[in-house]
């Protein structure tokens, strides 16, 4: 498979040298400058990690040239359904995860089981907390988003998600701190306990190899996707 990486930053370096040992041929590499879409269209499929504000427009116009696209950029989804229609008529393929870590899809869904048993305990207030390093662009991360909608979807009294302490709300906090790829944690407090459940990653690592099982999956289909249909979760 030949890859293009769209941002080289930590995670497309990452990506760059796990694709290379799973015996991969990265065809072209963009650190944000204008994109040679027709050296993108000589690949089979490109890996975007680059800047909210850039995301979108990236997206589209590699999906233009009808290569696939695995991105992981957060902070830009209330435009995302823009890119899916541009996937959808250029008849190829966009898949969209907030976290490519196989652990932590795990925990998505642990989070949905144990929101599902919580929510009619009304003495637990439930909140979420993450930590990333300074160079983190958006805050709250999508991953922090990604949980808190596992949540609110189980408590009919949750509305939204904040970062203050709001009425309907479920709130997150976050914090950045070097040198860390990414901790979350789900807490359930009450006057008397405390429950959390906890996803901390050690290395990038984790992040480069789902982002890169996730192009070898991707390859030869058409629609819009993310990490569970990859992992069949």
């Amino acid at each position: 498979m030949k890859i293009s990486i769209i941002g080289y930053g930590r995670m497309g370096q990452a990506i760059e040298r796990m694709a290379k040992d799973r015996g991969h041929e990265i065809g072209y590499i963009n650190n944000g400058e204008s994109i040679d879409l027709e050296a993108v269209k000589a690949t089979d499929v490109a890996i975007e990690f680059t800047q909210p504000d850039a995301a979108l427009k990236t997206i589209t116009s590699i999906l233009s040239t009808g290569t696939p696209v695995i991105s992981g950029t957060t902070g830009w989804l209330d435009q995302k359904s823009k890119a899916d229609e541009a996937a959808k008529e250029n008849e190829t393929a966009f898949l969209y995860a907030s976290n490519f870590s196989l652990g932590v899809n795990l925990f998505f869904i642990i989070n949905e089981k144990l929101s599902a048993l919580m929510k009619d305990h009304k003495m637990y207030t439930p909140s979420v907390h993450e930590i990333h390093h300074t160079g983190k662009k958006d805050a709250p991360s999508g991953t922090a988003i990604t949980t808190a909608e596992g949540i609110i979807q189980a408590y009919p009294e949750l509305i939204k998600w904040s970062q203050t302490k709001e009425d309907g709300a479920l709130q997150i906090t976050d914090d950045r701190i070097d040198p860390y790829c990414g901790t979350h944690t789900v807490t359930y407090e009450s006057s008397i306990d405390k429950i959390s459940l906890e996803h901390h990653a050690h290395t990038r690592e984790g992040f480069a190899q789902g982002a890169l099982i996730a192009a070898e999956w991707i390859q030869g289909k058409t629609g819009i996707f993310g990490m569970r249909d990859v992992l069949g979760l």
